[in-house]
């Protein structure tokens, strides 16, 4: 075939090397790549791309002169539930990962900062496109106001590989306080080449625990609800998690309880409530410790993180609390980060 003529080398824009450089040899599909109109006939080449994939190419300047692709996602924090809901609708023009010129995509989900098993959450696969509709909404429970303040989403775009090798085609990342609470937003953006950071693993979880003073019975009712993004312990990459609680101080055997154990999950489900017998007035000098294991046969169970409501606590833990002895027979339910400090033995 005859060869293109010489064409004096572009400086700046997206996708050409700059003066002097050498132009990189083609990769996968020509997209976005500029080539000079030829002056002989040249080996027929594939159609250009069509208006909106050129500029979305150029206005993207990837490493390989080929654009990563668009992805189309929506994002909703509802406060009353707690909830952070993630829509992902679909993505355009995705960066070819197989030999076809295709690829196999899915969508990953991570919040940051946050143990990463736990938090991670995922759309289904895709099978041989560029352009993917998934039309998949991903629930984040036990979202706190605090938590839009400083976290992060990590959204990924990954091609999933029959032999296991799952490959990274390019993400995005939303600051949640970008985000008007109970308003959902919509984004159209084109994927990053981002080298995934360090990621921090200081974070144990969260757990959802509700309180009630029950003026019938004479005593405090405390539920244990479920617990998210707990940090894994065992090998398999989960936890066997089952929660404790003792009120303090001066309530002897009767001050501890714990729920049954739920088996390889970072986000369990319990639902079980807890009595203990004591006079309103006693209450305020009193502290809730609760604490969440990781069930361990034959060794002593890995403590996975805990938190303390009382009085002499601050913040949600205290509101919480404080919110309990005001409101009699009225049952309050919070989310509660997990500390990672021992206050309690793991007998």
């Amino acid at each position: 075939p005859a060869s293109l003529p010489a064409v004096p080398p572009r400086d700046g824009g997206p996708g050409y090397p700059a003066v002097g450089a050498e132009r990189p040899p083609r990769q996968g599909a020509p997209y976005g790549q500029a080539v000079a109109p030829p002056a002989a006939p040249a080996a027929p080449r594939p159609p250009p791309p069509d208006d909106d994939d050129e500029e979305e190419a150029n206005s993207y300047d990837s490493d390989e002169t080929t654009t990563l692709g668009a992805l189309d996602f929506s994002l909703l924090y509802d406060q009353e539930k707690s909830s952070l809901q993630c829509a992902i609708i679909k993505a355009k023009g995705l960066k070819p990962m197989d030999s076809n010129g295709l690829a196999d995509p899915y969508v990953k989900l991570h919040l940051l900062p946050g143990a990463s098993k736990s938090n991670k959450l995922r759309t289904k696969t895709l099978r041989n496109t560029r352009n993917p509709v998934w039309n998949e909404t991903l629930v984040y429970h036990g979202i706190t106001d605090e938590d839009m303040q400083r976290k992060t989403l990590r959204i990924s775009v990954c091609d999933e590989d029959k032999f296991g090798h799952n490959e990274f085609i390019g993400e995005t990342r939303v600051a949640l306080k970008k985000l008007k609470v109970n308003q959902k937003k919509n984004f159209n953006i084109c994927l990053e080449r981002v080298v995934p950071v360090g990621l921090a693993l200081s974070e144990r979880g969260k757990i959802l625990v509700s309180l009630m003073y029950n003026t019938q019975k004479g005593g405090l009712v405390v539920g244990v609800v479920r617990c998210v993004h707990l940090a894994a312990m065992d090998a398999n990459g989960y936890s066997d998690p089952f929660v404790k609680i003792c009120l303090k101080p001066d309530m002897g055997k009767k001050a501890k309880q714990k729920t049954q154990i739920k088996k390889k999950t970072l986000n369990p489900e319990f639902n079980e409530e807890f009595f203990y017998d004591i006079k309103h007035s006693e209450l305020a000098k009193k502290s809730l410790d609760i604490s969440v294991w990781d069930y361990d046969i034959g060794k002593s169970n890995d403590y996975i993180g805990g938190c303390q409501l009382g009085i002499t606590a601050k913040g949600e833990r205290l509101k919480h609390w404080y919110e309990c002895l005001k409101n009699k027979d009225k049952k309050i339910e919070r989310w509660h980060a997990l500390q990672n400090e021992h206050h309690v033995a793991s007998d």
